[in-house]
């Protein structure tokens, strides 16, 4: 007999899901960060929103979270996801360039304003040094979940001030596992601990780390690679999920932070050729994740405390706020950083964090600090990390202009990301090979995307800059770079993917120039119909170099066949496309005379022939692809 249904088990993942299909499309629309919009549902449908009222109204009990613990615990997954992506943008080069900030200017924000805040707690507000200090740390933390996200959603994650507020966050995020080591050894107020006893108990997890750093070099790219030859999407996704999910409870188990776990598994696999197609199917994920994060963060909103102690909440907001943009704009100074970009970091880095929570948590558990006096700090964090959007926006306005930036921080961009324009060729089999060594011949910067992983592995080996992936997905294309690429062109030899390809790109860029291999002249009509600069048949471009070949054989001079051999092919665009284009008219126009001028003074043996090559009588060769 089928138990009883009890619909309650699916309440919060379906007011979730609800929340997101309303509130991301109605604060986009109005221009507003959705992290707002997450956490003001929150807290409207938290236990100090609306279930407030449930004990008056129980119907009310079917549209609040109640359980928000449990939906705590899986938002946790929101920051993996997160530190997992920023992963795969990072280098190791990059990582080393980065390492005066990271290790320099973060350990250095962390110490002072834990130094500072714990001279505040324990002499001003006389509260004991272990909570003070203890306290001080979680408040010296930013939000990594919120910050990251403002910065990308402005394009600002790649300029100076996103550079230097990432340093400072990636800093923070490896001293997760520290500053919870010590909770427990201040709330036992045990002597410091001796250099042996450190030693074996951070050897486990800095063995954990070589490990999951010497495997994932050996391991990950077979295992994509092996998955990308199964070409099945399911398959691929399943292998993504495995990576970030088992990365981050193994750094769990081994003392670790779940994030970390996840940041190292993206870091080794942004150095693969499956690192724009592991971001595609990675995204959504991390979206949802993200989403559910901020709003179990609203549903801790206790407005009524903020109305009954404004004093003790908003007046800790404000004065965090102020104290520790102080510091991070003073010492980002002191690394160098120019006046604009220190204080746009500083604005973003002075809320709360996310770890606050953890480490409040456990020092409420260990009876280190008293419930209530935990419960407002995590207030003031959450207050503090929903002013981040405002403060982010008020930061940009204090930046120099974009040319100033990237100069000053040229060295700590991602690899291409200030690079000249690229040609993007889509297809690296025999035909995107040769277009390939013929822009390389000429200088020309490209990027090759197959769906063969063996082809892509191959190119990798030659030094070509290849990705692994699906490029009839606009989203993919946006991947690697469409957006700032010279060309698009589509050497695949299945029409339907070369018709979805295009279709994709000319959607994303309508005024890229785009060439596509069509397999006869209907299919490059359609082609052209579909927006591609240039269709070349299949079918037509071997006749005509059929054609040549065997007019030179027979001992017509070389410069006119090239010429008529242009002028043909400019024929057949103009019949092929659907409006023509004057300019191509004209070119043609102009062929026809030149041709008919080479005839009429056309010697009268091979011999005599001498090609033009250049000047006025050279052919012309626009028309050549």
């Amino acid at each position: 007999m089928t138990a009883a249904f009890d619909w309650h088990e699916y309440k919060e993942p379906l007011l979730f899901l609800g929340t997101a299909g309303v509130v991301v499309p109605l604060f986009r629309l109005l221009r507003v960060s959705p992290v707002i919009g997450f956490l003001a549902a929150g807290a409207a449908l938290g236990p100090f929103g609306l279930g407030r009222l449930v004990g008056q109204y129980p119907a009310l009990a079917n549209f609040t979270i109640g359980d928000v613990e449990r939906a705590s615990r899986l938002a946790e997954f929101g920051v993996v996801f997160l530190l997992f992506m920023i992963g795969l943008e990072l280098s190791w080069e990059r990582l080393v360039r980065m390492r005066r900030l990271v290790f320099g200017l973060g350990g250095a924000q962390v110490m002072l304003t834990t130094l500072t805040l714990t001279e505040i707690a324990n002499v001003w507000l006389r509260m004991p040094l272990g909570a003070s200090i203890v306290g001080s740390a979680a408040l010296a933390m930013s939000s990594t979940a919120i910050v990251i996200p403002v910065l990308s959603e402005k394009r600002r994650l790649n300029r100076a001030a996103g550079r230097t507020a990432f340093a400072v966050l990636l800093f923070q995020d490896l001293m997760v596992a520290p500053l919870l080591f010590m909770v427990p050894l201040i709330a036992a107020r045990a002597a410091p601990p001796s250099l042996a006893v450190m030693f074996w108990t951070w050897a486990p997890a800095m063995a954990f780390l070589f490990l999951l750093l010497a495997s994932g070099r050996i391991l990950l790219r077979p295992l994509f690679r092996l998955v990308a030859e199964a070409r099945s999407t399911e398959l691929f996704m399943a292998a993504c999920l495995l990576v970030v999910v088992g990365a981050s409870i193994a750094s769990a188990a081994a003392g670790l932070s779940m994030a970390l776990g996840a940041f190292i598994a993206g870091l080794l696999l942004g150095e693969t050729e499956f690192r724009r197609e592991i971001e595609v199917t990675v995204e959504p994920f991390q979206g949802l994740l993200l989403g559910l994060f901020f709003l179990s963060i609203g549903a801790g909103l206790d407005f009524g405390r903020v109305l009954s102690a404004p004093h003790i909440i908003l007046g800790g907001a404000v004065a965090l706020i102020v104290l520790k943009a102080i510091v991070t704009f003073l010492l980002a100074r002191a690394f160098g950083v120019a006046r604009g970009a220190a204080a746009e970091a500083a604005l973003l880095l002075a809320p709360g964090g996310e770890f606050a929570f953890l480490m409040f948590g456990a020092a409420i558990a260990a009876r280190l600090i008293p419930q209530g006096v935990g419960g407002d700090a995590m207030l003031i964090v959450t207050l503090t990390m929903a002013s981040i959007p405002a403060l982010g926006a008020l930061g940009a306005r204090l930046q120099p202009t974009q040319k100033k930036d990237l100069a000053e921080f040229a060295h700590l961009a991602p690899e291409g990301s200030v690079a000249d324009e690229r040609v993007i060729i889509v297809g690296y089999g025999r035909v995107g090979r040769l277009v390939g060594e013929m822009l390389k011949a000429h200088q020309i910067a490209f990027v090759a995307v197959d769906g063969d992983p063996k082809i892509v592995a191959q190119a990798r080996e030659e030094g070509v800059y290849a990705y692994w992936g699906n490029a009839t997905r606009p989203e993919f294309l946006e991947k690697v770079g469409i957006s700032g690429a010279r060309a698009l062109v589509v050497t695949m030899d299945a029409p339907l993917a070369v018709e979805q390809a295009t279709t994709a790109a000319h959607a994303i860029r309508p005024d890229m120039t785009i060439v596509a291999r069509a397999r006869d002249a209907v299919h490059a009509t359609h082609l052209y119909e579909l927006g591609v600069t240039d269709a070349i048949p299949e079918t037509i471009e071997a006749s005509l170099q059929l054609a040549e070949a065997t007019l030179v054989d027979i001992g017509v001079p070389m410069g006119y066949v090239i010429a008529s051999i242009h002028e043909k092919r400019d024929e057949y665009r103009k019949f092929l496309q659907p409006h023509g284009d004057r300019r191509r008219e004209k070119r043609g126009v102009k062929m026809s005379t030149r041709v008919r001028d080479m005839r009429r003074a056309k010697p009268e043996t091979k011999a005599d022939a001498e090609p033009p090559l250049a000047g006025e009588d050279a052919p012309s060769r626009d028309g050549a692809s």
